[in-house]
């Protein structure tokens, strides 16, 4: 029998979009903040058969935990710009008409950056807000701040 090879693992989502409806902060029964949005990832090709140019866009749902959630809820909106650093994170359910079991995949964000500039509020990284006023405007999700 061969011997098995050790692969290294890694889960590591780096995703640049808008998003697509302004976030929902909810808060769970131990008072943490979680926001959950959806972002628009556009990718532009030049189609062979009809020498177009066309848009490919995915949509992906992002969940943001902690002060990072709140800061979210007050700085971001519908159409802002937003790069999101996180990791790829699988659910299951029940659906209630059908009652099948149906699998979800998120991105479970660890850093998340407005990209516009003059957006509202300053930058942040972990928690602080830095000095310089042309910064890009940051909001840091750290690992401690995930509850799992």
């Amino acid at each position: 029998m061969p011997a098995q090879i050790k692969l290294p693992e890694q889960n590591m989502v780096l995703l640049v979009g808008r998003l697509t409806r302004d976030p929902n902060v909810t808060f769970t029964q131990k008072g943490q903040a979680v926001c959950r949005c959806d972002i628009a990832v556009n990718r532009r090709y030049l189609d062979a058969t009809t020498n177009e140019w066309k848009d490919d866009t995915v949509f992906v749902p992002v969940v943001v935990w902690g002060a990072a959630a709140e800061r979210c809820k007050d700085r971001v909106k519908k159409g802002t710009p937003i790069s999101v650093e996180g990791r790829l994170t699988s659910s299951e359910y029940t659906d209630k008409t059908t009652g099948q079991t149906r699998r979800s995949l998120q991105v479970t964000a660890r850093r998340i950056q407005i990209l516009e500039s003059g957006a509202a509020g300053g930058a942040y990284n972990d928690g602080a807000q830095a000095a310089a006023k042309d910064d890009v405007p940051t909001t840091d999700v750290m690992e401690d701040d995930v509850p799992f």
